[in-house]
């Protein structure tokens, strides 16, 4: 399994140390929120080539590598899932231009959350609903298999404001319905310990093929990983399916990121060497 930190954990300013945290406990994967890894550029979706090589060069130095996006709908404005056709056209827009991204900086996933633009309206009803995110993961899964990156679908709960695919049980089998090669499913640690899912296990052992991404996180992004039982019981299932992607740290900035970062990196190198082994492929 790869080992990596959403950068949404630390400010732009102190990345360089906080690279350092990452090369220093093993880890090579770097989640990636546009917004702050292109926090100078006039369009943050839309970088200069300068800047992307700039980016590399500063990776490359620290022995990391970029393995996913989120904060997809960053800086876009009134774009609903369920919403009229405008809404609709800024959402689907919106995937699009992240997609693209995904596609020039060799992002092989893509996160989508957005609780806020996944809102079941009262006059829909929950089967239409579900027959229209369908075509619409449909066509946006086709942009990913051309761009060479995948969309994973995230499961937030009904606590962060929405009342789609609050349930990983529920996000599991809406994957399974568009059955597409670029729509996988992003397992979310946090959203399973907030809803209190402990049966969901077994429903991910048959579904292990589905998940392209891992957050280790816990209720509200505060400092991850925390729960380590159900961490330990996913990470034995995943290394039995042999899952060789991103487990990934997502947490919001502390007030003292690097220091916080620099133990919590600990934590979860620490349980990965006693659950996977010692000879666990970082790379």
């Amino acid at each position: 399994m790869i080992r990596a930190v959403s950068n949404i954990a630390w400010p732009p300013k102190q990345r360089y140390k906080a690279y350092r945290v990452l090369e220093q406990h093993g880890y090579s994967g770097l989640e990636i929120a546009p917004g702050l890894l292109f926090a100078g550029e006039p369009d943050v979706f839309s970088p200069s080539e300068q800047a992307i090589e700039r980016i590399r060069s500063d990776l490359t130095q620290y022995g990391l590598h970029l393995v996913s996006m989120q904060s997809l709908l960053f800086g876009v404005e009134n774009a609903e899932l369920f919403g009229r056709a405008a809404a609709l056209d800024r959402f689907e827009a919106g995937m699009r231009r992240a997609i693209k991204l995904a596609g020039r900086l060799g992002i092989s996933n893509l996160v989508f959350g957005s609780p806020k633009q996944r809102v079941i309206p009262n006059d829909l009803s929950r089967a239409e609903a579900e027959r229209h995110a369908v075509k619409v993961f449909c066509r946006l899964g086709d942009d990913a298999l051309r761009a060479g990156t995948a969309v994973s679908l995230e499961t937030n709960p009904a606590a962060y404001g929405t009342n789609f695919l609050t349930k990983t049980a529920e996000t599991v089998s809406f994957v399974q319905r568009i059955d597409h090669p670029a729509i996988k499913l992003n397992l979310d640690i946090g959203a399973m310990e907030m809803n209190g899912e402990p049966g969901t296990a077994a429903v991910l052992w048959d579904n292990a093929h589905l998940i392209s991404h891992v957050h280790v996180s816990t209720p509200n992004l505060a400092p991850a990983p925390r729960d380590l039982s159900l961490l330990t019981t996913i990470l034995r299932q995943l290394r039995r399916k042999d899952y060789a992607r991103a487990v990934s740290i997502e947490m919001l900035a502390p007030e003292n990121p690097i220091e916080t970062l620099r133990t919590r990196c600990a934590i979860l190198s620490d349980l990965c060497d006693e659950v996977l082994g010692d000879d666990d492929n970082r790379a």
